[in-house]
Parts: structure tokens; C-alpha cells; sequence
């Protein structure tokens, strides 16, 4: 197994990663979102613009160059990604591959960061796919869909299984160079059109083993971060928060301006329209406010070395909330606007597609609901989406 690709090298990283340069990119990203969903990828040149503002090296390494930041900058930053489109923010959310890759070897991570901490990393976890050992790893052969931002990755992961694997019941992981997968494009859905989420193939690939990494297992690199829970039901819903309040803002713009007509009051003057937007911004504060506070107390249990398993339930009640509570907003911001949310232009239109399909994630679905209401009810917690 060799070095991640040649398109990473040591100019991406040599500024600082800094949130200054994330105020350009966001205009950026808000006047290029038709052509993302267009051509239903994310382009390279916001990738790059997404090392620059540090979405891969936040959660690496500081030995590696990385910033280790906390999951609430994280998610933050994502959040503020999403408000300018929905599929950049999705893309965006994948920033947090670095703390899977902290499970690979440490002379693997060396080779991973040799050109810098700004590595893209994609891929499928499921459905497991088996892969045979030989004599130099693992022969890795079939299909994973929903492989989100792989057009432009680095490395990909896909999930395998093997015949007596010492992991037990959690995943493995095989992590390869982008080069030697194949995307098969057949991303044609109602929302987050430009995640890129296509198909990847991988026809007869051998992984060395020191390249795989077992999805849920202890991590090599020590910290509070890599204490810190599997967080993609995170990373993922914050997107429906800032994807909800660009609706919002929308709507709250237009209200200024738009006159009927059919003789009714200036939009701003209606009052089933002033208690709407009430009632979703009260909701989408109220989605926002549960999510970063119980992030915030799961951080501080990584802090103090080991992490409570009510308060991680918690936290992924509050990032399915998160993400219903924001598709929920978008329907109704959708339904103030009435006819200007039917074109396929609209953002509001773009905002309650994407909003629907953050909701439909399955680390977001209604068993982590219902997970949440037997640890409340103080009952045994059944396992869930990893």
C-alpha cells in the first residue's frame, strides 16, 4: 500500500488553516449550489477550498499537523457550510474521517499525513462485503452505495467481512487510494443531489492488513477526541440545522418585499405568517440549543477519560432531533413561500429536498428514538447503528 494520492501535497497545507477564508468560500459555495446538483458532486475546487478553512485537519492529529478540535467546532463549522448549501455541509461532515483513520496502525498514519493533515477520506461502510485473506492482506471485491463525496477523495474506505475475524461483531474497514475504486454514477435522488453519493466498485484490490482499521474498535492515537464516540449521526444532522435556517432567513427576506397578488397584505403583515415563522424559529433554536449541549456534556466526559453511555444516547437523540426538527422548519419555511418554493431553482425548494434526506439517514431513524426512550425508562439499551 502506498502514500495517499500525488494530488496531495505540501502546499496545501502551508498556511495555517484559518475560518477567515471561510466567509469567501461560503459566497462561492451559495452561487455554484445549482451546478453542484447538476453534476452531483461537490467540485474539486471547493475541496480545496475546504482544506483551506481546515474541514480535514480538524479532526487529525496535532502530531500530524492536525488541530484536534473539539466535535462542537466541528459541527459548527459544518453548520455554518450547510447554510450556504446542503450538499457542501453533507460533504463537508465527512471532515470527521480523520477520527477513523486513528484506528489504523500508527506506522499506517505516518504514511497517511506524510504530505499533511488536509486528507479526504470516503467511502461505504455497508452492506459488508467479504474479502478473502492472501498473502499480502486482503482481497477486497464489491459494491457499496452511498458512497458520499468519493468523486473528489483522497482514500476510501469500504466495509468488509471476513471468516473468523478477532473483531467480533464490529465492522471492518479496508482504506485504499481513490485510484484503485471506480465510481459507478447513480446518484439520481430528490435531495443533497451534490453529495457525490454514487456507487463505488472495487474489483480485486488487495489491502494490505495494516491498512484496515475496525470501525467502533480502540483507536491507536490517545486523546480526548478519539475517546470521543462515533459522531457521524452528528456531523450529519447539524446539516439540517444549517440547512433550516437558511430556509428561514429566506423566508424572513421575502416577507420584507412581497406584495399579493390577489390584494392580500404585504407577506410581513400576515398574521398566520408571523406565527409560523414564530413557531419555526422557536423550533429550529430550540433543535440547535439540545444538540450543542449535549454535545458539549459528552466532551467533557472525553475530557475526563471515559464516556458515559446514557449521555451518549443523549447525544444521538438530540442529533435525531436535530435533523427532524430541521427538515420540519424547511417544510413549513416551504409553505410561507407558497409558489416560489415550486421551482427546482428555489432554495427553498433545495432547502426541504435536502432537509427531508438528512432525516432519512439510518443513523437517524426511528430506532434511535426509540433507543433513547429505554434508557429514559431506565430499560436495558438494545445496540443500534454503530
Amino acid at each position: 500500500m502506498n502514500a495517499p494520492p500525488e494530488k496531495i501535497t505540501s502546499g496545501t497545507h502551508a498556511a495555517a488553516a484559518t475560518w477567515a477564508n471561510l466567509s469567501p468560500l461560503l459566497v462561492e459555495i451559495r452561487a455554484r449550489r445549482d451546478e453542484f446538483s447538476r453534476t452531483q458532486k461537490i467540485p474539486k475546487e471547493i475541496i480545496d477550498g475546504f482544506r483551506r478553512v481546515g474541514v480535514y485537519r480538524a479532526m487529525a492529529a496535532k502530531r500530524f499537523g492536525g488541530e484536534e478540535r473539539t466535535p462542537a467546532d466541528f459541527c459548527r463549522l459544518v453548520e455554518r457550510i450547510s447554510e450556504a448549501d446542503g450538499s457542501a455541509g453533507w460533504v463537508a461532515s465527512f471532515g470527521d474521517g480523520a477520527r477513523y483513520l486513528a484506528a489504523l496502525p500508527d506506522d499506517t498514519l505516518r504514511k497517511v499525513y506524510a504530505n499533511g493533515p488536509d486528507v479526504v477520506l470516503a467511502g461505504a461502510l455497508f452492506p459488508l462485503q467479504p474479502a478473502k485473506r492472501c498473502a499480502d492482506g486482503f482481497i477486497v471485491n464489491g459494491v457499496w452505495p452511498f458512497a458520499s463525496g468519493s468523486p473528489e477523495a483522497d482514500l476510501i474506505g469500504v466495509g468488509i467481512r471476513l471468516e473468523d475475524d478477532p473483531s467480533g461483531d464490529l465492522p471492518r474497514v479496508a482504506v485504499m487510494p481513490a485510484e484503485k475504486v471506480t465510481i459507478r454514477p447513480n446518484w439520481d435522488v430528490i435531495g443533497l443531489q451534490g453529495t457525490g453519493s454514487h456507487d463505488v466498485v472495487v474489483s480485486d484490490v488487495i489491502v494490505p492488513e495494516e491498512w484496515t482499521l475496525i470501525r467502533g474498535g480502540p483507536p491507536t492515537l490517545d486523546g480526548p477526541i478519539y475517546r470521543y464516540p462515533a459522531f457521524a449521526a452528528q456531523a450529519h444532522a447539524i446539516v439540517g440545522i444549517g440547512i433550516a435556517r437558511s430556509a428561514i432567513d429566506d423566508v424572513i427576506a421575502m416577507a420584507q418585499t412581497r406584495a399579493s397578488i390577489t390584494g392580500a397584505p404585504m407577506m410581513a403583515e400576515r398574521g398566520y405568517v408571523q406565527l409560523e415563522i414564530a413557531k419555526a424559529e422557536a423550533m429550529l433554536r430550540s433543535a440547535r440549543s439540545f444538540f450543542y449541549e449535549a454535545t458539549e456534556e459528552l466532551w467533557k466526559e472525553a475530557l475526563k477519560g471515559e464516556v458515559n453511555l446514557g449521555t451518549t444516547t443523549l447525544m444521538r437523540l438530540a442529533a435525531t432531533n436535530a435533523a427532524r426538527q430541521g427538515a420540519e422548519v424547511c417544510r413549513i419555511a416551504s409553505g410561507l413561500a407558497g409558489t416560489e418554493a415550486l421551482y427546482s431553482t428555489s432554495n427553498l425548494a433545495r432547502a426541504m429536498c435536502d432537509s427531508f434526506v438528512v432525516a432519512q439517514h439510518a443513523a437517524l431513524n426511528e430506532g434511535t428514538l426509540q433507543r433513547a426512550g429505554r434508557a429514559l425508562l431506565g430499560s436495558a439499551i438494545q445496540p443500534g447503528f454503530p
